[in-house]
């Protein structure tokens, strides 16, 4: 039993290595700009906006963390101005009673958003229906808006400003390679925003 379970481990790692490496050939110049647009952002008086359901949800919700408290403790800086859609029970669930689930995020971003700001959406299929509400919201609203999507993209690929489309149809590695970019936003704006003295 063990013997198997290293067979299915080992295959597992070597499939998110794969994929990962498919990212830096076909992903790095899509990161680069989104890493410029976010410190336009933040530069310009903006915030980071984020959502997703699931999985995508607690991605947005770590991303923000590591972008308000800090990445790397190593770097004691002032806090970066985001914001994660997924956390608000009161309003999540007031919205999806009063208008349904597909507005839960869109009726914050009417909120809360302004032109400064960009949304990151985040959909490892890019369809999901409050996700591309939340898109359109922030159009409407004058927000860029970067997709985090994976396989083709989905709907959501047309419907933003800048997709981040992860080259695989695994869930889990598409997530693995969102977080894993998540932390390379986070890790560059912390050193561009705020150097080490």
């Amino acid at each position: 039993m063990k013997r198997e379970w290293q067979k299915h481990i080992e295959a597992e790692i070597k499939e998110s290595i794969d994929v990962k490496g498919k990212v830096l050939k076909q992903c790095l110049p899509d990161i680069t700009q989104a890493i410029q647009q976010l410190l336009t952002t933040i530069k310009n008086g903006g915030k980071i906006m984020l959502c997703g359901n699931g999985g995508s949800a607690a991605d947005a919700q770590h991303i923000a963390a590591e972008l308000v408290v800090r990445l790397k403790s190593s770097n004691d800086r002032p806090a970066i101005a985001a914001l994660a859609l997924t956390v608000d029970t009161s309003i999540l669930t007031a919205g999806a009673n009063d208008y349904g689930f597909d507005y839960v995020f869109s009726r914050q971003i009417e909120a809360l958003g302004k032109r400064e700001d960009t949304l990151i959406a985040i959909s490892t299929s890019g369809n999901s229906g409050n996700v591309i509400e939340a898109v359109n919201m922030a159009h409407e609203k004058g927000l860029y808006s970067i997709g985090l999507l994976g396989g083709e993209g989905g709907n959501l690929k047309k419907l933003v400003d800048l997709p981040l489309t992860i080259p695989s149809k695994t869930t889990a590695r598409i997530q693995e390679c969102h977080i894993m970019i998540g932390h390379i936003f986070c890790d560059i704006l912390e050193q561009e925003l705020f150097p080490k003295r």
